[in-house]
């Protein structure tokens, strides 16, 4: 089979840990591994990297390089989406290019997964994983469903019909209830989760796409070059609307091993290890008589007093504050913010680019103060900016520093200018990580004064 991870989301609902410059996909939660890397995991006991096909966009693609190349799985595809799109379209590019670039024949079974779930243990998992495989062969669209241990609101429903084996036939997909609903899906016994993982053969999507979502088939039916040049054509649709909420070919297998979505911050406390009075703490906490409160902190010492069910999330410029059981409204915090224009939705104050980092450490009316790091052999575009002047001092490492035709090395305690609309360009040589701060001045100071000449990123 071959693997499609779908890693293009910009999830908001674990806001402010999770932003649109670095989703809940490349988090690292309860672990060191990220959620990304810990999906890839899931499957290498099962297929070769050279199978898996991650799809997302460019402006993720330095993540998702860093991650495979973590996990072992530098040879794995990344298939960047041309705009934004929901699943239907992402299955669609992913399933072309399949047929395209990796010759693979109808007959073949694609397994689809979001990159952002959390599931163990891994060798059950795998059978589950085996079992579905078989029944897609057989010209099935199958979707695993996991039997609810709460009236979740926060999920999708499945309505499990008659036996076929090792699934059911599929009475009805159900959106997210309320609470009533839930219970009441909980007490009938025979709906699911929707985990929104998928398995089919490239045939059977296709033609379930042609029968349901001709728009999306005539689109994906181009040779890839094609579909590329005309996916914003594709419509914004999931791939439980085109095809699975319609089609007679959908079974659900049930999912024996435990799964969580990662959907809230709920779900994280729901993962995450408790004390003897239910809390459960990451990062520099002090609790005192509270109980069964969730309280994750980053840089800053969280403490708390009388708390009791209660969710507190600290970043360097956003503390979020809920009670267990209304994460979900965290959704409605970010529309809210993104209405007023805020940078936090998109933005931490901690920047991830391919050659490094870079810290925001302070503000003001014509100036801004800023961390960089550079790894070892990386070097920024060599670029100008219209609008502000540079000093860089070197606090570890060694700069390799050019400014207009001079090139220099610069050491720790020395420090250069870059005057306004001069061509320059940072590098690190060296292997230990280079950092430097910055301190800018100028009239406009915002990241997207930057002409670019030449990019070894092809930012360029």
């Amino acid at each position: 089979m071959k693997l499609i991870i779908l890693a293009g989301g910009g999830g908001t609902r674990l806001f402010p840990l999770s932003r649109t410059c670095l989703p809940k996909q490349f988090l690292k939660l309860g672990n060191s591994d990220s959620l990304l890397t810990q999906t890839v995991n899931r499957f290498l006991p099962l297929i070769k990297p050279a199978d898996i096909v991650v799809v997302t966009n460019k402006e993720y693609m330095h993540h998702v390089k860093t991650e495979l190349a973590t996990c072992g799985a530098g040879a794995a595809h990344i298939l960047l989406e041309p705009v934004a799109r929901n699943t239907a379209p992402a299955i669609a590019l992913a399933v072309r290019f399949c047929l395209d670039e990796l010759n693979i024949t109808g007959k073949e079974v694609l397994f689809v997964t979001p990159a952002d779930h959390i599931i163990h243990p891994v060798d059950i998992f795998a059978k589950n994983v085996r079992q579905a495989v078989e029944l897609a062969a057989l010209n099935k669209v199958v979707t695993f469903g996991i039997k609810p241990a709460k009236p979740e609101t926060g999920y999708g429903y499945i309505q499990a019909g008659d036996s076929c084996g090792i699934g059911y036939d599929v009475a009805s997909f159900r959106e997210k209830p309320d609470k009533d609903t839930a219970a009441n899906y909980l007490a009938a016994g025979n709906y699911y989760w929707n985990s929104g993982m998928f398995a089919f053969t490239a045939g059977c999507i296709m033609e379930e796409f042609s029968a349901y979502a001709p728009d999306i088939f005539q689109l994906a039916a181009a040779p890839l070059s094609e579909v590329i040049d005309k996916f914003a054509a594709m419509p914004n649709i999931s791939i439980d609307y085109a095809v699975a909420e319609q089609s007679a070919r959908v079974v659900m297998a049930p999912l024996t091993a435990y799964w969580n979505d990662i959907g809230s911050w709920d779900a994280i406390y729901d993962v995450l290890e408790k004390d003897q009075a239910g809390n459960a703490l990451n990062g520099d906490c002090l609790p005192i008589d509270c109980a069964n409160t969730l309280m994750l902190g980053r840089n800053r010492l969280i403490a708390g007093i009388g708390l009791e069910d209660i969710l507190v999330v600290e970043t360097d410029d956003v503390i979020v504050v809920a009670k267990r059981g209304e994460s979900q409204k965290v959704k409605d915090v970010v529309t809210e913010l993104k209405a007023r224009g805020r940078r936090e939705v998109d933005e931490h104050t901690t920047m991830y680019r391919p050659w490094g980092s870079y810290t925001v450490l302070g503000e003001g009316p014509g100036y801004k103060m800023k961390k960089i790091v550079v790894t070892p052999g990386g070097q920024l575009s060599l670029q100008l900016h219209y609008h502000r002047s540079e000093h860089w001092i070197v606090i570890g490492g060694t700069a390799k520093v050019t400014i207009g035709e001079q090139e220099q090395m610069v050491h720790v305690n020395e420090s250069v200018y870059i005057p306004t609309s001069t061509k320059h360009r940072l590098a690190n040589p060296g292997k230990l990580p280079l950092e430097i701060i910055e301190v800018q001045n100028g009239s406009y100071l915002g990241e997207d004064d930057i002409v670019r000449f030449d990019d070894v990123y092809g930012r360029a």
